[in-house]
């Protein structure tokens, strides 16, 4: 689960032709961080390029977090939508002849027991997207599936495992709004890693892609940590 503290990172980023490219293990002078394309103080962004205060469990002290990614947030309007109509149910309760025969004191506990229930459901679906995150760093893939408030489950493999990334869209919606899924096979002990439904897809895989190329050569210059 991302945890907030400020952290240094060192990678740079270049520019080719309007297009970002990655250059890890830079200095941070090399550029502004604020300043690059998905770059967002927002706490609710589902694509967080270089996020300001990310951490997560077991991370290296040297290890720069690269992406944040949610689920799209037009993926949250079927629940989203199910919460408004629950909010605005109990009005039409009167009209009900099954409840107009309850006490009002029981009416109104019944409404809101409704309520509660309403809450619970909306606060459950916004920790499931906001706290099942994957996380791209300069090592590291990760992918953090919140289950519940007391159970969580993380998948890793490291950058220079990385076998192979397909982006998948496949629909009408996904290509308007401009997000899919990234499924990344890998020489891992868990074969298949799976960003689901995350922003800007096209994007991700190409920075995974050149994270990986940039490990191999760090391999190949013995600069591997």
């Amino acid at each position: 689960m991302p945890d907030v503290f400020n952290f240094k990172k060192n990678a740079k980023i270049g520019h080719t032709e309007g297009k970002m490219s990655v250059s890890a293990k830079a200095n941070d002078s090399d550029f502004d961080k604020h300043s690059l394309p998905g770059h967002s103080h927002n706490p609710l962004a589902a694509f967080c390029y270089y996020p300001d205060h990310v951490n997560f469990v077991n991370q290296e002290p040297e290890e720069a977090v690269v992406l944040l990614l949610r689920r799209h947030p037009i993926t949250n309007l079927k629940w989203l939508a199910f919460a408004f109509l629950s909010i605005l149910a109990p009005a039409f309760f009167t009209v009900l002849s099954p409840f107009e025969g309850i006490p009002a004191r029981f009416q109104l506990i019944f409404v809101v027991i409704w309520y509660l229930l309403t809450f619970a459901y909306t606060f459950e679906k916004f920790l499931s997207w906001y706290f099942n995150v994957n996380i791209v760093t300069d090592e590291r893939i990760i992918e953090v599936d919140f289950i519940n408030l007391v159970y969580r489950e993380i998948t890793d493999a490291n950058i220079d495992q990385i076998q192979d990334v397909t982006v998948e869209i496949g629909s009408a919606a996904r290509t308007f709004f401009n997000y899919g899924d990234v499924i990344i096979q890998t020489a891992a002990q868990v074969p298949k890693i799976e960003f689901d439904a995350v922003p800007r897809p096209d994007e991700v895989a190409k920075i995974l892609r050149e994270l990986r190329v940039e490990e191999e050569v760090e391999k190949l210059e013995g600069r591997v940590r």
